[in-house]
């Protein structure tokens, strides 16, 4: 006799192995696009020096912050309300997000163009080259979500396998060139062919005409998220900017080559930040009242595996750390202790972000994220003004940490409103 316990004990398990699936392609698709990134990095500092990487650097932290104006607008609002959905609403909204993503990347593209030109020198030029990519750059990125919102992490693993591949030349003729402009031509340039491929991967074109509809449908969640988004990747460009002005180019650099020693380790965290959202929504809506569970187990597993990869970090050689940065190697190897400890912090506090971004919270995702804002550029700047790169690093370490208590503080928050609107919902007739 098949009892109720029987036939749910399979319907579990199957549960937990689709779960089990998204999360490793989460995984596997971050490692190749991280892994993809850590080389290029690793190439530049050894290839162009501490100085010129510095360059690179700025250029690179500057994407960051356009890749998340085109999150919080475009893509976003696409993983927390068309993750799961059937077939014929996901191609619709993914035709209409990746067509924001691409107006968003030709607007700030351009900007970055005449801003680059107007500057002129080295750092100008990388700036300029890097208005040019952007497309594909933002293009790239959009369609791995959009794979990862419709449960198909395979697809985007495929896709960031296509933009290694096509790095591999690339970066061979930027070595031969020898400047950072180059670099960034090659870093950016591989990224449209991905970005073209996925076209052809999804079957869907971008919509341009749609964009409209699409920030006027999502605008209560969108300009949020944009803010928020923008907020996070501008403390990072506003600490970068003011550690280069303070202390000096060659200090940004060691702070890059630090957190490229723990380059494998993000590749994990930004692996799973891929799949969290869609995830925690999925929670969301067939067991609510396991999502904090499953925050807390998210973000606890990733600042404990932050503290084994550092403390794995201390026992390198400095001979073997060498072999890797060059000349990079000898100053970022005194901040591994605090960078290691900001990503602690950073881990904890994506599986609160998570859940507040699975709940549509955006009142209280961008209260958090605004805190820790204000937190991360006071203490990376204060702490360079008082003990140069090694305080910047220490200063970002304490701010992280206590950015990430609000996050679960807001996420606390926003679990007992939305029990209440439950009660209240089932009292009212």
């Amino acid at each position: 006799m098949t009892t109720e316990g029987d036939r749910t004990r399979p319907k579990s398990a199957n549960a937990k192995r689709a779960l089990a699936g998204r999360l490793s392609w989460g995984l596997a698709d971050q490692a190749a696009s991280s892994m993809s990134n850590f080389a290029v990095g690793i190439y530049v500092a050894r290839s162009l020096g501490v100085t010129a990487f510095g360059v690179f650097s700025l250029a690179w932290v500057t994407y960051g912050v356009v890749l998340n104006v085109s999150r919080g607008l475009a893509t976003d609002p696409l993983v927390v309300r068309f993750s799961g959905v059937p077939t014929a609403s996901w191609r619709a909204a993914v035709a209409r997000s990746t067509g924001t993503a691409l107006c968003v990347s030709a607007a700030l593209g351009t900007v970055c163009l005449v801003v680059g030109l107007g500057v002129g020198g080295r750092i100008g030029t990388a700036f300029a080259c890097l208005g040019v990519v952007l497309p594909g750059l933002l293009l790239q990125d959009a369609w791995r979500f959009a794979f990862f919102a419709a449960g198909t992490g395979r697809k985007a693993f495929v896709n960031d396998l296509v933009w290694g591949i096509a790095l591999i030349p690339a970066m061979v003729v930027a070595a031969r060139v020898g400047s950072v402009s180059a670099f960034v031509l090659a870093w950016g340039g591989s990224a449209a062919v991905a970005a073209v491929y996925g076209c052809f991967q999804s079957g869907i074109q971008p919509h341009l005409t749609g964009v409209r509809d699409w920030l006027r449908a999502h605008r209560d969640l969108g300009y949020r998220y944009l803010v928020e988004n923008v907020s996070s990747s501008g403390a990072g460009q506003l600490r970068v900017y003011g550690l280069g002005a303070i202390v000096g180019v060659g200090a940004v650099g060691v702070i890059r080559g630090a957190e490229l020693l723990l380059g494998p380790f993000m590749a994990v965290l930004m692996g799973l930040s891929l799949v969290t959202v869609a995830e925690a929504a999925r929670v969301l809506r067939r067991a609510p009242h396991r999502l904090g569970a499953f925050c807390l187990l998210l973000g606890g597993g990733q600042a404990a595996a932050a503290l084994l990869w550092g403390g794995a970090l201390l026992l390198v050689p400095d001979r073997l750390g060498e072999f890797v940065l060059g000349g990079v190697w000898s100053a970022a190897s005194e901040l591994i202790v605090p960078v290691t400890l900001g990503v602690v912090g950073a881990g904890l506090g994506t599986g609160a972000a998570a859940g507040l971004r699975a709940l549509g919270a955006a009142r209280h995702s961008l209260r958090a994220q605004l805190f820790a804002f204000a937190c991360y550029v006071s203490g990376g700047l204060g702490g360079a003004a008082v003990a140069g790169t090694v305080g910047s690093a220490w200063g970002v370490a304490a701010a992280t940490v206590t950015g990430s208590a609000v996050w679960w503080l807001h996420l606390r928050s926003a679990l007992r409103e939305r029990h209440q609107d439950s009660i209240r919902e089932v009292r009212t007739p």
